[in-house]
This record gives C-alpha cells, sequence and structure tokens, in this order.
C-alpha cells in the first residue's frame, strides 16, 4: 500500500502589517542552516534584498549604499570653491582694468587741457591713485578690504565693485545659513541689522543654556521674531542642528582646499562685510554651535571636481549633503545592518537618495521589524536568536517542503511498510476518503465540509467529496536517536545544512505526528555529545578532524537505556570512522582508519544489536566500493544503508521512517 505523505502545517496567526513573520523566516531559512547564526542570515537578508511574494523587488542595503555612493560621485561635480576663489580673483581684475582705463584716459585728457594747473592735478590725481594701489596687498581679501576705501575714478568700475561686494556678502552668509540668500541680499542694511541681531541673540541664547540659565529671550518669542530663518524649527535645538549642519559644512568647504588657498578664502570672508560687527556676531554664533554639536565633525573635508562651477553657498550646500551622506552611509554600512537600520532617516533618504530608495528602506525597516518583533526570534542580551517557534517554524517548512517532493518524485526501492490496523487508541486525525476503503466515517469533519461548500442552512446535502474518514494507527511507542556526523569534511561538502534541515523536519514530523515517541539529538566529530533541538539552526563544525562513530553508538545507546518498543539510531554521515575513545575518555585519530578504531566501533555495534536497536545509516556522497564498513554493520545489526547526496538526504530519512513507523 503505497504512503500517503500528508503534514498539516499549524498555523502562525501573525499580522506583522506588509510583511508576514513567518514568509521572512523561510527567506532566511537556508542562510541560517549553511551558517548557523541568525543576525548574520538577517543581516544577508536585508543587505542584499529580497523579491516579494507578488513578485516586487526590494532592494537591499546594498543597492542603497551603491545610490549613495552615485550621489556623492554627481555632488563632487557640482561644485568647486577654489575655481570660485580664482573667478573673484578675475572680477578683481576686471575691475582694476577699468580702473586703470580711467586712468589713462584722465592722463590723455590732462594733455589736451588748456589750463596747466588743471593738468597737473589731474596728473596728480591719476598718480596718487595708481600709487595707492600699487601699495595695496595681493591678497584677495586684503586687497578687497583696501579698494573699499580707494576713490574710484571709473563708476563703471565702482558699480562693479560694489555689485561684487553684495554679491560676496551674500554667498559668504548663506554659507553659513541656507535661508540667508533670501535676506541678505543686495545691501539693505536693514536687512543684515537683522541678520546681525538674529545671531547676537541666539548667541545669548546658548550660552545662557550652557551656564544653566533661563532663556530669555523664550524661545516662542525669538521665533516670533526670527522664525523665517528656520522654517520647520520646533525647537531650540532644531534650530542650533539646523545651524551647526551648515556651518560645519562650510568648513569642511574651506578644509577641502589648499593651506594657502584656505588662508585666502577665510580672508576674503572676513574682510567681506566691512562691518566688524556683523563678523564679529558670526564668529560668536559659530563659535557656540561649535560648543553644542560636539558629535559634528567640524574638522571634515569634501571632496570637489566642479572645475569652477557654483559659488561658495554652493559648495557649502554639496558639503552638508556630502556630510548627511556620510551620516546615511554610518547606518546603512554597519557590519550588522538590523542594528543600524532602525535608525536611518526615511526623510533623510528621500530627501538625498530619491522617493524609490527611500521606499525601499523603509521596507527593509519593517521586515527587520517584522521579524524582531515576531514570535519566531529572541533577542538577548543584544543578539538574536531563534525561539522555541522559531525552530518549529522551519522544521515545518523543511517537513511541508519535503512531503511535496515526495509526492512529485516518491522514492522507490524495498522499503517496509508502515504498520496500520484497526482499533487500539484512536488518534485525532483524518483525512478524505478515498474509493475502495473501509467507510469510517468522521462526521463533525464531513459536516464542516458540507456547511463550507453550501453555506449556512438546512438541509446539509453531502457530496463525496465532502467525505471524511477517521484513521487508526498502533500507538507503540517508538525511540529514536539522530547522530550527525560533524566532522570537518561535512562542512567542506556543504552537508552540514541539508542534515541539519533534515534533523529539524524529522523532529517536527515526530512531535506533530508522534508526540509519545522518545526522540534525542547527538553530535559527533573527535567525540560525541547530546545536542539540544533549539540549538539545531545554529550548529557549526570548529575544525573538528575525526568521525567518532563509536562515542555516538554508544551515547545513542546510553540515552535509551530505559525506552522500550522499537527503538533505532538514525546516522547521517560522509565518510569512515576515523576515532574512537581511549581509557580515560581521549579521543584518538587516523586517517586511514586504524584497526583498533574499527575493531571497537564494530563491538559498539553488537552492543545496539544485542540490546535491539536498529542502526539505519544514511551515507552522504559516498561510493558503495568505497566504503565497506557501512555494510558490516548493516549484517550484523539488521539495520538499512541508503548511499544518498545532500539534495536527497531528507526525502530518504523522512520517507524511510514514515514507512516503518509502526
Amino acid at each position: 500500500m503505497p504512503v500517503n505523505y500528508s503534514f498539516r502545517a499549524r498555523g502562525d496567526g501573525d499580522d506583522d502589517g506588509d510583511f508576514d513573520a513567518e514568509w521572512l523566516l523561510d527567506q532566511i531559512a537556508e542562510d541560517l542552516m549553511e551558517y548557523g547564526d541568525l543576525q548574520s542570515a538577517i543581516d544577508r537578508l536585508l543587505a542584499e534584498g529580497f523579491t516579494t511574494p507578488d513578485g516586487e523587488q526590494i532592494d537591499g542595503l546594498y543597492d542603497l549604499m551603491e545610490k549613495l555612493r552615485d550621489r556623492r560621485r554627481e555632488l563632487e561635480q557640482q561644485a568647486d570653491p577654489s575655481g570660485r576663489l580664482a573667478q573673484y580673483r578675475e572680477k578683481m581684475a576686471e575691475i582694476e582694468a577699468m580702473e586703470d582705463a580711467a586712468l589713462s584716459d584722465m592722463e590723455q585728457l590732462a594733455e589736451t587741457m588748456d589750463d596747466p594747473r588743471a593738468a597737473d592735478v589731474t596728473r596728480e590725481s591719476v598718480a596718487q591713485r595708481r600709487l595707492q594701489r600699487e601699495f595695496m596687498p595681493l591678497d584677495t581679501g586684503e586687497r578687497i578690504s583696501a579698494l573699499r576705501d580707494y576713490e574710484f575714478v571709473s563708476h563703471d568700475a565702482q558699480r562693479a565693485f560694489d555689485e561684487m561686494l553684495a554679491e560676496l556678502r551674500e554667498e559668504v552668509l548663506s554659507s553659513y545659513f541656507e535661508q540667508a540668500k533670501d535676506f541678505a541680499s543686495g545691501q539693505d542694511p536693514e536687512a543684515l541689522e537683522r541678520m546681525r541681531l538674529m545671531m547676537d541673540t541666539l548667541s545669548q541664547m546658548l550660552e545662557q543654556q550652557q551656564r544653566g540659565e533661563e532663556l530669555d529671550p523664550a524661545f516662542e518669542q525669538f521665533m516670533a521674531d526670527f522664525g523665517d530663518f528656520f522654517p520647520g524649527a520646533e525647537s531650540l535645538e532644531d534650530v542650533v542642528r539646523m545651524l551647526a549642519e551648515r556651518a560645519a559644512a562650510a568648513e569642511a568647504m574651506f578644509n577641502s582646499l589648499s593651506a594657502e588657498q584656505q588662508a585666502e578664502l577665510r580672508n576674503l570672508f572676513s574682510q567681506t562685510f566691512g562691518d566688524m560687527n556683523l563678523q564679529f556676531s558670526l564668529s560668536r554664533l559659530v563659535a557656540n554651535l561649535r560648543q553644542m554639536t560636539p558629535d559634528l565633525d567640524w574638522n571634515d573635508s569634501a571632496r570637489f571636481r566642479g572645475h569652477g562651477r557654483g559659488g561658495f553657498n554652493q559648495a557649502a550646500s554639496v558639503a552638508e549633503e556630502m556630510a548627511a551622506l556620510s551620516r546615511l552611509e554610518e547606518f546603512i554600512g554597519q557590519s550588522a545592518p538590523s542594528r543600524g537600520l532602525p535608525e536611518i532617516d526615511i526623510d533623510e533618504v528621500r530627501r538625498h537618495l530619491g522617493p524609490d530608495a527611500a521606499a525601499a528602506a523603509e521596507k527593509l525597516q519593517k521586515a527587520a521589524q517584522a521579524l524582531r518583533e515576531s514570535r519566531f526570534v529572541d533577542e538577548r542580551r543584544g543578539t538574536m536568536e531563534l525561539s522555541a517557534a522559531g525552530v518549529r517554524q522551519i522544521g515545518s517548512a523543511a517537513l511541508r517542503e519535503l512531503f511535496a517532493q515526495l509526492r512529485r518524485a516518491p522514492l522507490s526501492g524495498a522499503h517496509r511498510h508502515a504498520s496500520t490496523s484497526r482499533g487500539h487508541d484512536r488518534e485525532e486525525t483524518s483525512r478524505p476518503y478515498e474509493p475502495g476503503e473501509p467507510f469510517n466515517l468522521h462526521l463533525p469533519h464531513t459536516l464542516r465540509n458540507a456547511v463550507l461548500r453550501q453555506g449556512v442552512g438546512t438541509p446539509v446535502r453531502l457530496l463525496p467529496e465532502d467525505f471524511v474518514v477517521e484513521e487508526h494507527e498502533t500507538q507503540t511507542r517508538s525511540a529514536t536517536v539522530i547522530a550527525v556526523d560533524l566532522s570537518l569534511s561535512m562542512a567542506m561538502r556543504h552537508n552540514l545544512a541539508p542534515a541539519k534541515k533534515m534533523v529539524l523536519a524529522l523532529s517536527q514530523l515526530i512531535h506533530s505526528a508522534y508526540p509519545r515517541d522518545f526522540l534525542k539529538i547527538v553530535g559527533f566529530g573527535e567525540v560525541a555529545d547530546e545536542i539540544r533541538l533549539a540549538d539545531v539552526p545554529s550548529l557549526y563544525i570548529d575544525h573538528q578532524y575525526g568521525t567518532n562513530l563509536q562515542h555516538a553508538l554508544a551515547l545513542s545507546r546510553h540515552l535509551m537505556r530505559d525506552e522500550r518498543g522499537d527503538k533505532q539510531i538514525i546516522v547521517v554521515t560522509d565518510g569512515e570512522p576515523t576515532a574512537h575513545l581511549m581509557d580515560g575518555g581521549v579521543p584518538f585519530f587516523s586517517y586511514p582508519p586504524a584497526p583498533e578504531t574499527l575493531h571497537l566501533t564494530m563491538a559498539e555495534v553488537l552492543r545496539c544489536t544485542r540490546a535491539n536497536i536498529t542502526i539505519n545509516l544514511f551515507a552522504l556522497d559516498i561510493e558503495r566500493t568505497h566504503f565497506p564498513f557501512v555494510e558490516q554493520i548493516a549484517k550484523i545489526n539488521g539495520g538499512r544503508v541508503f548511499y544518498t547526496d545532500r539534495d536527497n538526504l531528507g526525502k530518504f530519512v523522512v520517507d524511510d521512517f514514515v514507512r516503518n513507523r509502526s
């Protein structure tokens, strides 16, 4: 009679918003089985991204990092403070060239004057101006300061100089205050005075806060007076953050230049205002901002490749965005993404990387949260571990997969069939009726099927597809020990993950279908140890040389010493015994296997046989001719030997267990 492969998974009932925790756990199960680290498996899922059940591709953190780097390369091309400094030098040269042309015209005019005295006065005036300019400093900032006191002859040069000063003043202020370009354009002295008052008032408030004093004025009054400088700010901390990040970006712009260029630009900035009070107010505020935000990198340096593009304020804006990208990179690029991901500001991602990147980051956050808050994960002392429910869920998924494979392609071979009988204790199981079999109707389930099909109401009409029959199985209690080879070759041949998956699947089958059965798990390398089911997913091989089958059989036999009924040891290995325990419990290793190892292992096989323990051995990736020892075990013990590979291991083990379970 063919075995009916059916297994019903318990519903978990989780509702984790956009992502189902069961589905997410399935996505990391293979990774977890392979490497044994839940935290790393979750991190790799978040880093690499995934495809949702409806086909949507969710970019991972690696993709966000690449977008971030692309954005940084794009920003580098948008500004160049050194080029802007050169442009101001050129403007100065053009202004002075206009002045030189005007002075030359005056000299020519003096030559045509009829009045000798007027001609001499004109020549002397030209000479004085040229001498005054000759002794002016060459540094751009200091030369601007000197020209401010210079009386231009050329009206065009004077107008161009005034326009350049207004443009430069606006660039300087908006380099430190992004909103300043809306308030400091042109030469409106009232607007500049209002900016100075804002800076002084804010500095006073910050100094009061550092001393622990009450703020005067209060923040609400400050925003009533100057809130148009800080759109969106709701607290003094918001104001400080907005200004500090911008000022730090201005410092990064300076730091991007050579030492000589830095000195020239700082001098240019300091000489721009003319009004020493405004310059002092700015310096005072920047010093207070530094004091209030020690977490910002005020010594950071931006990289610019704009080749003369953009002004100083644009360079500061680029540097500010680069700093924001660096902060994002700190969270996105953490070695444990699941820890940094909750700290990522989605609005910042949207602002700098666009809506698609923000949507992906938000979904990654939800996925991480769904796993972290599910009943499948326990978070203890900062580390994530599978809960008992998580272990069961992975086992259930693995078992469903194995049964689905077996239904699609049943294994062939001479296996004993699982026995069924009438009577004995009834199990709470049922299944659809198949024509030709005894009609042991399960009335409640049959009526339920009919009601679900036709809806509420009478009469209830039964159809053949509604029929469900009761299943009766013998209730003999069995004892099973799964002994898994943990030698180094199992890891090197990638056999450990399929073995762990098989253990979880078989354990779930036994606990669900045969809850009274005895089950233990043993791992053996150079020695054998009992393994808790909860530890199976995180199991890994730590360079264990040796396959100590002797100790594994002895420990398994000891674990079943008080059990009654059918007893079996399921051995999964990929090699011959190469280790045994010497007197005193010290392991001995030899490859090729030493005769003593084979002798002591066979002696333990005999002990298991006398104790009525069946040894069923599953040999992975081994040819029969290369592994005659397992055939000898089968001959002496009467168990079965299966030669399989890692892809079919689970199917062979579960199929054999189901067929031979009494």
